[in-house]
């Protein structure tokens, strides 16, 4: 047996429980691994409310999670690559909450040793997401991008993917995390009324494309405003308001596969050059997963929260 934070119903964050189940045994092409860390996200509320059930099926009892780092316990037929006792970090449709975790090896990466568990259980979504977002608008060196809630754990990351890649970046979030920002190389604006004239004043030059990571309202016909184009725009998180507004959404579930190794490399790139940031904005133990999903909820973070396991 093994503990795992699981939820038997849809609901709250009181549904999440610390429980025994079953040590998972690996199979084709899946490793186990002894969980370290595992990184807390917006799905996890989503997959724990219901609200993505017609989407992703969930079998009760669930274990949510969906970044993990850790050590390779065992590894299940057909893997190459990875063996016991190597150190790994990577993502996963669920089961990171827990001391022992099932991940497709296409999905692993080995850590670097001066890659610490919880930074290294931060990393895999959100470069991930930053990949495909970078990818799927096509943002190319020279040109301006709008960042919407730039300063959490996708929106850290994706300002450093996107500094590499040569593209200049403007990011909306409160004051308080205005110098966090200029140190990674954006402009920073403050969202709210009066949030276009803002934008055109940091970007004299115009915004070429535009990505919402927040989900707030309003922001997105004002970016097709700035950047001339719905087709231009890209959201993350707000389904209907893309609907509404005929503006492109990708959660992640769809085509996620081809980004993950071209995101971790990207990430270990920026780790070996020393430039890498990773900030994280509370370490809960695993036993107190449901005050870290409270505290995600309630917004305005600034990088990832996560779980430690050991």
């Amino acid at each position: 047996m093994t503990k795992a934070i699981t939820f038997s119903e849809f609901g709250g964050t009181d549904v999440l429980r610390l429980t025994d189940i079953e040590l998972p045994a690996p199979g084709p092409g899946q490793v186990r691994v002894a969980v370290r860390a595992a990184g807390v996200n917006p799905v996890d509320r989503r997959l724990r409310t219901g609200e993505l059930a017609g989407l992703i099926p969930v079998v009760f009892p669930y274990v949510p999670g969906v970044e993990v780092s850790g050590v390779v316990e065992a590894v299940g037929a057909g893997v190459s690559g990875f063996a016991p006792g190597d150190e790994v970090f990577g993502s996963m449709m669920g089961g990171a909450y827990a001391e022992h975790a099932l991940v497709d090896a296409a999905a692993l990466a080995h850590k670097p040793a001066g890659l610490g568990w919880e930074e290294a259980a931060a990393l895999p979504t959100a470069a991930e997401t930053s990949e495909r977002a970078l990818d799927l608008l096509g943002a190319r060196s020279g040109e301006t991008l709008l960042v919407h809630g730039a300063a959490g754990g996708v929106g850290t990351l994706l300002l450093q993917f996107a500094r590499a890649r040569g593209i200049s970046v403007v990011g909306t979030a409160s004051e308080a995390n205005h110098d966090y920002l200029r140190e990674l190389g954006a402009i920073p604006v403050t969202y709210g009324e009066g949030l276009a004239e803002r934008v055109r004043a940091a970007a004299p030059g115009g915004v070429d494309r535009a990505l919402d990571a927040a989900g707030r309202g309003g922001v997105l016909p004002l970016s097709i405003e700035l950047t001339g184009s719905a087709d231009r725009v890209l959201t993350i998180a707000d389904f209907a308001g893309a609907q509404e507004h005929g503006v492109r959404f990708n959660g992640g579930v769809e085509g996620v596969e081809p980004y993950h190794r071209r995101a971790y490399a990207a990430a270990l790139a920026l780790h070996e050059a020393g430039t890498l940031r990773l900030p994280l904005h509370r370490v809960f133990p695993l036993a107190e997963a449901a005050e870290a999903q409270r505290v995600s909820e309630a917004g305005h973070l600034r990088g990832k929260i996560v779980l430690t396991v050991r």
